[in-house]
Parts: structure tokens; C-alpha cells; sequence
């Protein structure tokens, strides 16, 4: 079941680095900041702002710069993730509050991380979603990226690389893009053991919607929440949430001076047991211990995807409460 509303969502709009920034708040206490990944919005956390507002908290649900109705910079390295921190801390401050809690899932566990690492003194504490915490240092991405796919196949973040070309696939049917792609990491839509992996472009022309379930939808999409996100993204263009994919690089120089730096502050982790960013990156899960020694635990949900907070709210609304209340000891 889920909690009864304790207040309305109240929408606004705040000051920020990238012009103005759209959020969506619900309940009063502690400042908690949610972050959402790609291809979604605020409304991927529709099912935890009523939680976290009826558990005592503030929660804040933004359109991260690009998405909804958040400011959209045209030029490609206004995406990069130094901006997409500042952003956050913006709205911290826009807010009122000295400090706030921050919440990411998918791109936005990477903004969250990156906030908590190079602000500590805002983000006292930090919840990833579904990507695993990675310190910064390695190979530089695109290289990386660029050898997984070997001669048949690339892999969808070099797909995603050159502007213009997922736009090109994207663009025409946005709505039934989404609706694949959705489906495609969802725990009761996914691809069976065996069938092509809805992460790669074949490269002889493919899309990555070649791959996609088709005639389906997750349990946890409904006609109406499809709406939702289809309307933004035609609205807006998919460009300025793809521009997050053409700035690693970027990151990778940016963030050097951190190179295989902890996470101090509190931290929790919640996955899908089925996710590929879980299983691609279990060696990170290993190495929390050192990456992540405020670690209050790791969980990972059998038999859920992706779309974590949105294919199990309850258990994950259940896990982000019970871990927020030790913050308050």
C-alpha cells in the first residue's frame, strides 16, 4: 500500500547554472534531493515523493537540465557533469537549506555521487540507484565503450555519441521508442537468456529499437505514465538528455583530481538483480568497502530490472525510509 499524500505536489521553478530548473516537492523536513537517470523526469519518483513526504521529509523531485521543463543549454559540453553538480547544489540553496540528502537512479546515481564527492559539506549523505558508485580514474570512457561491442555490434553509449544520430532513430516515435526501451530493462518485458541484448546497435545500419519488446509494456507503465514521458520528450527533443552521453570524456579529464576518491558521508545502495549495470559493474559492488565506507548496506531486489523505484516502490520506498530515519539518530 502505498502512504496517503500528506501534502499536494507543488511545482516550481528555481534559479540555477543552467537557467532555471523545474522540481516538484512534497511533504516538509529534512531536504531529500532525487535525481533521475535517462530517458525519464521527476515523475519517475511519483511513487516516492508521497513516502518520503509522509515518513517527515521534504522531498524534491527535479527535471535535471535538459529534461521537462528545466532550462535546456544548446551547446553539447553544457552537459557535463561539474554543471550537473552545481546544478544540484543550486537547488539546495534555492530551497532554503544548508544541506539536503540526494537520491539518484541511473545518470542520476553518477550526478549523486558526484554531488556527495565534490560537496560534502551539502550532501551529508547519499542513496544510489540501480548504477553502482565507480571512483573516478581508469581508461578514458569512449575508448573503453568503444572496444565492447567487438566487430558486429556497438554498444548503445558509443551509439549514443555522435549528435544527431540515436535523435535520427528517436525522434519519429518517440512514444514507441520509450515504450521499447522501457520494456527492453524491465524485469517482466526483458529480452529472454539467449536473444540479441537490447544494449547494442548491430553495425551494419541497426537501431537500437531492433531489439526492443514490441506490443508490451512493463507492469509498471501504464498508458497514462507513458503519456507522461512521451509528451516531454516530443515536447522538448531528446537531445539534451543524449548530450549527458557525449560529455564522459569530458568527466573523465574534469574529475582526474579525484581519482579513486571515497565517498565518506552515509551511504546506501539499492539494485536490480536482473539490471545489467549490476552485473557489468559487481566488481564495483565489491569494492564498496573502500569506496564507500559510510555504506549502511547494499541491496539487490531478485528479480527486479532497471526501473527499480518504479518496478518495486514499496520495497524501495520501504529501504530509502527505514535507512533516512538512521540518518536522524
Amino acid at each position: 500500500m502505498q502512504p496517503e499524500p500528506t501534502a499536494e505536489l507543488r511545482h516550481r521553478t528555481v534559479e540555477a547554472p543552467a537557467g532555471r530548473l523545474h522540481l516538484v516537492e512534497q511533504g516538509t523536513g529534512p531536504l531529500v534531493l532525487l535525481v533521475h537517470g535517462f530517458p525519464e523526469s521527476w515523475y519517475s519518483w511519483r511513487r516516492q515523493l508521497p513516502a518520503l513526504a509522509a515518513a517527515g521529509h521534504r522531498a524534491v523531485a527535479i527535471d535535471v537540465r535538459g529534461y521537462g521543463r528545466s532550462s535546456k543549454p544548446e551547446a553539447a559540453d553544457a552537459y557535463r557533469m561539474l554543471d550537473l553538480v552545481e546544478d544540484n547544489v543550486a537547488v539546495v540553496r534555492a530551497l532554503g537549506e544548508e544541506n539536503a540528502v540526494v537520491v539518484g537512479h541511473d545518470w542520476g546515481s553518477n550526478i549523486a555521487s558526484a554531488s556527495a564527492l565534490l560537496h560534502p559539506e551539502v550532501f551529508r549523505a547519499v542513496a544510489l540507484l540501480s548504477v553502482p558508485y565507480a571512483p573516478p580514474g581508469g581508461p578514458r570512457p569512449t575508448d573503453v565503450f568503444g572496444r565492447i561491442g567487438g566487430p558486429e555490434q556497438e554498444f548503445y553509449v558509443s551509439y549514443f555519441q555522435t549528435p544527431g544520430r540515436a535523435e535520427a532513430e528517436i525522434e519519429p516515435d518517440v512514444r514507441g521508442w520509450l515504450a521499447g526501451f522501457y520494456a527492453a530493462l524491465s524485469a517482466d518485458t526483458m529480452p529472454a537468456q539467449g536473444e540479441p541484448d537490447p544494449h547494442f546497435v548491430a553495425r551494419d545500419g541497426g537501431r537500437l529499437r531492433d531489439r526492443f519488446p514490441t506490443g508490451v509494456l512493463p507492469a509498471w507503465l501504464g498508458e497514462d505514465d507513458l503519456d507522461v514521458y512521451a509528451g516531454e520528450f516530443e515536447r522538448t527533443g531528446i537531445t539534451g538528455a543524449l548530450n549527458r552521453y557525449r560529455n564522459m570524456d569530458r568527466d573523465w579529464e574534469d574529475l582526474a583530481p579525484h581519482r579513486g576518491a571515497p565517498i565518506k558521508q552515509p551511504s546506501l545502495f539499492i539494485g536490480g538483480a536482473l539490471d545489467a549495470s549490476t552485473t557489468w559493474m559487481s566488481d564495483a559492488i565489491d569494492a564498496y568497502p573502500t569506496t564507500l565506507p559510510g555504506l549502511s548496506a547494499s541491496h539487490l531486489l531478485d528479480g527486479c530490472g532497471h526501473w527499480i523505484q518504479q518496478e518495486r516502490p514499496d520495497e524501495v520506498n520501504r529501504l530509502l525510509t527505514d535507512w533516512l530515519a538512521t540518518l536522524r539518530d
